[in-house]
């Protein structure tokens, strides 16, 4: 495991990233294909992406499932005994192009799961006068973050510094919430379906600590080339 930075391990299944963390992390960011459009579809989904859950939480504390509610949904019958849904999370954009005729999609879920008792920050999204009156010891509560993010898809003009080509790429901003949420600085976060590396990219700006990788070898030089100036580089 990376002492510090980013680690960008060979391509391969999920299962043997998973398998291969031996230091608990304090989360797993699980962003399959949705079964629907770019990746196909398979007959088992909902078993194998239960079965991925499974040993998401035997490496870490907490999990995120990105996919289309109605497809994600399932999964929330089939956790592990001692785990349950802390949160549903959904993001959203207005910019979604679309050749629908009817209703635009403007939406993806995140299933925020965790083992019963984990640790969660919300004062990691206080404002610098929140924190300063939270220490004071001035607020009842610490007022947590709202379960609907808000992010332009990467597409045109919009995000273009991040753009990488991945036809299911996530923003930084979409990202960093699950982060800060789930984990403290230094702390460890697992990707073993990282694409684009987007992952990587939102922990090196908050200073925790990631090991990445994919099944395709394309998505794993993209998110290499990615990370080269992220902070701790990829080992």
């Amino acid at each position: 495991m990376p002492k510090n930075g980013i680690a960008v391990a060979p391509a391969r299944d999920v299962f043997d990233t998973l398998r291969s963390v031996k230091e608990r992390a304090a989360a797993v960011v699980l962003d399959p294909w949705y079964n629907r459009g770019v990746g196909g579809t398979r007959a088992d989904y909902d078993d194998w992406l239960g079965r991925v859950v499974e040993a998401s939480f035997g490496a870490a504390d907490h999990v995120f499932v990105w996919g289309f509610p109605d497809i994600v949904c399932r999964v929330l019958g089939r956790l592990p005994e001692g785990t349950e849904l802390v949160a549903w999370l959904t993001w959203y954009y207005k910019n979604c192009p679309s050749v629908i005729r009817g209703w635009r999609p403007a939406q993806y879920s995140c299933l925020h799961l965790a083992e019963k008792g984990a640790a969660v920050y919300p004062e990691h999204f206080m404002t610098p006068e929140q924190a300063e009156k939270y220490r004071a010891g001035g607020m009842r509560y610490v007022p947590g973050p709202p379960s609907v993010i808000e992010a332009p898809l990467n597409i045109g003009f919009v995000g273009r510094g991040e753009q990488t080509g991945h036809p299911a790429q996530k923003p930084v901003k979409a990202i960093e919430p699950l982060v800060k949420m789930s984990s403290m600085e230094g702390d460890l976060i697992v990707d073993p379906m990282c694409g684009a590396g987007t992952t990587g990219v939102a922990c090196a700006g908050l200073k925790r600590r990631a090991v990445l990788s994919d099944e395709s070898k394309e998505y794993v030089k993209i998110t290499k080339e990615r990370l080269k100036s992220a902070r701790g580089g990829p080992k």
